[in-house]
């Protein structure tokens, strides 16, 4: 059936496989968009797959150790790979060869254990080493730059008294609007970085410990926070709003203990997790166990007090990683022999969808259309209103709109139009500071673009 003809509010959680791809994989990701998905390998290469054909489109073949991770740009069209090769490549898929052309190549100093795109601007690129090192690192032209991002010492940051002792970095994310870098430690702690002031605005302390946080997830809106630990919880947080100083505009530096609203666990085999993903209306929770026998999905409702909901058995491939769909209810979950099981919420046909006084019978029945049945509008209603028409009077005197203000237009919309109410002050003055920086010297990741169609020797 028509996916758009399903209710937008009856998003529910993927409860069976619809297909798997054999892609050799060590984990999958979706792009933004849904349609494509990207697999790491352990071999170096990179694949791309299209999920309406089921196959590989696109190789990225250019790392000679095992691929760390992957990462789409906000309109898909650039790929980020990074590896234990020590480098992190920038793939543009809009190339007309295969495999893409290196957009970019960044040489670090140790393996990369993971890098992502900065969420505004594909330019932007925050990379965590293996020595437990994070950089964010600027390929723009005129803020080129690679800064690592380090906890200070106590004096530094004005919090003498504290232990100077700093813990290895395990786990590095944007937040959902790039404005913030999240960073877990090997010691429980949190630590929040200003991405354009590259300033440490925050540490957090897990209520109760938790040991090495191994992974952060964001839900889409940005305000609930999951951490993966290795006491084997998963735990949700409210992100806390982290002021500025009224005086010079700066973040002041919050040493804040947080306390989860929810903790998430097996009770019964006391299993580590692989990974957590939200849903895209970050209703629903997945958390990948780690079980070496089974593939195990659990499924936690948020928006029922984070009741447990169900257990998707994948069979006896151990799961390796797990990622969901960004706009529906479907998972891609990674096997150990690199097998990705595409989950989806299968639905009943409803067509009713498509005719509102439909009805099923049990045999054939013969109909009689009316003559105006199917008409757009009834022919009697429009001769009625021209009539009605044809008898008001035509004011030839006003114009209409002539009093009415006009309104600037940026980037071809009207601003404040749509409300009625004057502009007021400059237009780049009511922009996050934080956001104006991210979007300059944007690439041309402009979100109209076609991934071209190879052919190989064999199809001419």
């Amino acid at each position: 059936m028509n996916e758009s003809l399903i209710s937008p509010f009856n998003f529910s959680h993927p409860t069976a496989v619809q297909t798997s791809l054999y892609a050799l994989g060590s984990f999958a990701r979706f792009d933004p968009s849904g349609r494509f998905i990207g697999v790491g390998r352990f071999d170096g290469l990179a694949t791309i797959w299209d999920l309406e054909t089921k196959a590989a489109v696109r190789w990225l073949d250019g790392h000679v150790k095992a691929v760390t991770s992957l990462d789409w740009s906000r309109h898909s069209q650039y790929v980020l790979t990074s590896s234990k090769d020590w480098n992190v490549i920038v793939w543009d898929l809009a190339s007309v060869y295969d495999p893409p052309q290196r957009h970019a190549t960044i040489r670090c100093d140790a393996p990369v254990s993971s890098a992502s795109f900065h969420p505004r601007n594909s330019q932007i690129i925050l990379a965590l080493l293996s020595t437990g090192e994070v950089y964010l690192i600027d390929l723009r032209k005129n803020h080129r730059s690679r800064t690592e991002l380090y906890e200070p010492d106590g004096d530094e940051d004005g919090t003498e008294g504290q232990s100077s002792r700093r813990y290895a970095m395990t786990v590095a994310r944007f937040d959902t609007s790039g404005k913030y870098v999240f960073i877990g430690t090997s010691g429980g702690y949190i630590l929040v970085f200003n991405t354009r002031t590259k300033a440490m605005i925050a540490r957090h302390r897990i209520a109760g410990g938790a040991g090495t946080i191994k992974g952060l997830d964001f839900a889409k809106n940005g305000r609930r926070l999951v951490t993966n630990s290795s006491d084997r919880t998963l735990r949700q947080f409210i992100v806390p709003h982290y002021p500025r100083s009224p005086e010079t505009g700066v973040e002041i530096f919050l040493d804040q203990e947080l306390e989860p609203t929810h903790r998430f666990n097996d009770p019964i085999n006391k299993t580590a997790w692989h990974a957590v993903s939200y849903s895209p209306d970050g209703e629903w929770l997945a958390g990948g166990a780690a079980d070496a026998a089974n593939h195990k999905i659990y499924i936690w409702d948020i928006s029922n007090d984070g009741q447990f909901a169900s257990t998707l058995d994948g069979g006896r491939e151990p799961l390796a990683h797990l990622h969901w769909h960004p706009s529906k209810a479907s998972i891609a979950s990674t096997t150990n022999q690199g097998n990705i099981l595409i989950w989806h919420s299968p639905n009943a046909e409803r067509w009713g969808a498509f005719a509102g006084g439909f009805e099923e019978v049990d045999e054939n029945v013969e109909y009689e259309e009316r003559e105006d049945e199917f008409d757009i509008e009834d022919e009697a209603e429009i001769i009625r209103r021209k009539k009605e028409a044809e008898q008001d009077d035509v004011d030839i005197d006003t114009i209409d709109g002539a009093n009415a203000p006009v309104y600037p237009v940026v980037n071809g919309f009207h601003v404040n139009g749509g409300n009625g109410a004057p502009l007021s002050g400059n237009v780049g003055e009511s922009l996050d500071e934080d956001m104006k920086w991210a979007d300059e010297d944007a690439n041309d990741d402009i979100g109209v673009w076609k991934m071209k169609i190879l052919m190989d020797d064999d199809d001419m």
